[in-house]
């Protein structure tokens, strides 16, 4: 049995050894690879493989064509629309994901960019470093400010919890209507949300439904001083049409970690240009404690295929 690791899981090498250890000692033989675009080197790495631990690298479906060993596929990561399912499908591959591991780290991001921007932390600091004072660099207050959520997941759940913390109402839209949320959160459709959240945020994954869900005419129905965060996926917004917006002030700004492009993005990338924005180069989901879950929950799922009890079940 061969498990080829494609990238590194964002821990030190001590902790991956002692997850490694009880597969090897059954016999289990790891190969650990850097990070790589490059179709043709991805083959010869994976081409003898059983199994296949991957994070949010592209992982094309004309790699996985051509590897004929291939039976498991394990996602450090939540989303899976890196990975060539339609290959997987084909050949009868399964898939697990890591889902749940992120669910604190991208919510408290979620709040923290919030927080920076209704203070304006980046040119406070800019101003006070300079010998200068407040004025004109005033902000608000979460308390009283309504922030719906789209997509009433564990982290859409938790990014309520936490707005509600700070008093904030909240309101949410989800495909199904969640029986379960708490009290505080009012469902709503997406165009009762967009028109009455000081502050709109997107947990959602990123499907044929939600793909450029974040177009012109929505933006058009949000509050000319709302602000938008995007902690999903990037092609959940329309690029194009958010930088337009934030260049006319048709909204109040924006906060972003995911973007069309995985960065580093191109210097003349539009939103990196727009005003009122706050970026962040896809670093919602990872931080210490988060990146050792993941690796927990990766080797859980490679324990379970091994034994005949697949969880985490994507395919």
């Amino acid at each position: 049995m061969k498990v080829v690791i494609m990238e590194g899981l964002g821990i030190s090498a001590d902790e991956l050894a002692a997850r490694k250890a009880p597969f090897e000692a059954e016999g289990v033989e790891f190969a650990a690879y850097a990070r790589t675009g490059d179709v043709p080197t991805l083959i010869r790495q994976a081409e003898d493989a059983d199994a296949m631990i991957l994070a949010n690298m592209p992982m094309p479906a004309q790699v996985l064509r051509a590897c004929p060993k291939l039976k498991f596929i394990d996602v450090a990561f939540t989303g899976v629309d890196h990975v060539g399912l339609e290959a997987a499908r084909e050949r009868g591959i399964a898939v697990s994901n890591a889902s749940g591991y992120s669910n604190e780290a991208v919510a408290e991001l979620v709040l923290g960019m919030v927080l920076s921007m209704a203070r304006n932390l980046r040119a406070v600091e800019d101003r006070c470093r300079s010998g200068g004072t407040k004025e004109g660099l005033v902000g608000w207050e979460l308390k009283g400010k309504t922030v719906g959520i789209v997509g009433l997941g564990k982290i859409g759940s938790r990014t309520a919890e936490l707005f509600h913390a700070f008093g904030a109402k909240l309101l949410a839209c989800s495909r199904t209507v969640h029986a379960d949320a708490p009290d505080y959160v009012e469902q709503v459709s997406l165009e009762e949300l967009l028109r009455r959240s000081d502050v709109v945020v997107l947990h959602c994954p990123l499907n044929d439904s939600t793909r450029g869900l974040i177009g012109a005419g929505e933006l058009a129905k949000m509050q000319p001083t709302a602000l938008l965060v995007n902690a999903a996926r990037g092609p959940v917004v329309d690029e194009t049409a958010l930088a337009e917006a934030l260049e006319a002030g048709r909204i109040g700004g924006a906060c972003l970690d995911v973007f069309a492009k995985e960065p580093p993005l191109e210097p003349d990338a539009p939103l990196l240009r727009a005003p009122r924005t706050l970026v962040t180069p896809h670093v919602a989901f990872a931080t210490r404690e988060s990146m050792s879950l993941r690796a927990e929950i990766v080797f859980d799922n490679l324990r379970a295929w091994l034994e005949g009890r697949q969880q985490n079940v994507v395919l």
